[in-house]
């Protein structure tokens, strides 16, 4: 079992950064992915950004090089770096947790992960 603890959500402008984490009880269970999802209200879960155990990373098409995924071993915490921050980034993200084997091209599946957080709010104001 793996509980996730999201935290670093809140309300910026336009154009603001927010640096998103992800406390897991563990990593050790995890052999392969953790991810980024968001969802707006009326809308699906997408896939934000996925990182591999062996440190390949994936980003939705949305991103356009202005988040960042990361993970810091020795706090057992995964990070999301956001900058340049638009009004339609506004959404619930979710961490998200597989703990079985999976290809690349499936990192930002939400199907393919099996443990998942709470979520938070991230509010951007134009």
């Amino acid at each position: 079992q793996v509980q996730l603890v999201e935290s670093g959500g809140g309300s910026v402008q336009a154009g603001g950064s927010l640096r998103l984490s992800c406390a897991a009880s563990r990593y050790d269970y995890v052999n392969c992915c953790m991810g980024w999802f968001r969802q707006a209200p009326g809308k699906g879960r997408e896939g934000v950004a996925g990182r591999h155990y062996d440190g390949t990373t994936k980003y939705g098409d949305f991103v356009k090089g202005r988040f960042t995924i990361s993970k810091d071993n020795t706090k057992n915490t995964l990070y999301l770096q956001m900058n340049t921050l638009q009004p339609e980034d506004t959404a619930m993200y979710y961490c998200a947790v597989r703990t079985g084997s999976t290809f690349y091209s499936l990192l930002l599946y939400s199907s393919e992960y099996n443990y998942w957080g709470q979520g938070t709010q991230v509010t951007i104001s134009s």
